[in-house]
């Protein structure tokens, strides 16, 4: 058995991009660690636990995750605007690359990971957080000597005809911040493609234990409130697919865990 470990920005990250992924891997008995960078908070560190990381340990008991772990860095926004650190901590931005890339590296060599899944290198739409994941992933698994790197990505055409239909449908989702052309990745590059619907309750019940953002004001809070009422079997053919691009990928590299199939 392998051991998968996802690294993620911030909660509720690990449903969206990779949620039928870590559900499927873990049913099949292997190890699954999620990682994230952040916590979720833009000011100081909650005393205790976080509302947002109890959730992301609801979201990952729901996927089979074994272990979770903040990476210790605060959130850095999206907005135009990137605020000062907090106190008592750096956003993950403004984090010195090399200590986060070791900080994950000493984690991806202490379970010693197999897998480890980030982000494509637009960081998906674009987030500074994302992107940085990305940045952050490679090297840690440089450091660490893992032996195959997957970065979660949508294929950029079907970004944009969802878009439309958005638009078409007069559906009040801003997506000002998307840009069809140029977010997530070209098909082309794409070297897998899981299939997860059989894990479409497990994705929507992970979904749904990260209250704070289904019920919440953010732009994506009505979006996440109609995925998470939809029949399970529907929520499968819009979530039930997930992609990536190996890192790794060389002419002869097998895949670690037989779900990592190269795309045809």
């Amino acid at each position: 058995m392998a051991t998968v470990l996802a690294f993620h920005a911030h909660p509720d990250d690990e449903v969206l991009m990779t949620g039928g992924t870590l559900a499927r891997v873990a049913a099949e008995g292997h190890r699954v660690v999620i990682v994230v960078a952040t916590d979720g908070l833009m000011g100081p560190a909650a005393e205790g636990e976080s509302p947002r990381m109890g959730e992301l340990r609801a979201s990952a008991a729901v996927l089979g995750a074994a272990r979770v772990v903040h990476l210790g860095y605060a959130d850095s926004g999206n907005g135009r605007v990137l605020y000062p650190d907090p106190p008592d901590r750096a956003r993950f931005v403004r984090a010195d690359p090399e200590e986060a890339a070791e900080r994950l590296a000493a984690i991806l060599e202490e379970e010693n990971a197999d897998v480890l899944l980030s982000y494509d290198a637009n960081g998906g739409y674009g987030h500074r957080d994302h992107v940085r994941v990305h940045e952050v992933g490679r090297r840690a698994a440089a450091l660490a000597g893992v032996h195959q790197v997957l970065e979660a990505t949508l294929p950029r055409d079907l970004i944009a005809r969802a878009l439309k239909l958005v638009d078409r449908l007069r559906i009040p989702l801003r997506h000002d911040a998307v840009a069809p052309r140029t977010a997530y990745s070209a098909r082309s590059t794409i070297t897998h493609k899981v299939d997860a619907r059989r894990f479409a309750r497990q994705k929507q019940r992970a979904l749904a234990a990260h209250r704070s953002q289904v019920s919440g004001t953010g732009r994506l809070a009505p979006v996440m409130k109609a995925l998470i009422r939809l029949p399970a079997p529907v929520f499968g053919v819009i979530l039930g697919r997930e992609w990536f691009i190996d890192a790794t990928r060389t002419s002869t590299s097998a895949p670690v865990i037989g779900i990592f199939q190269p795309t045809a």
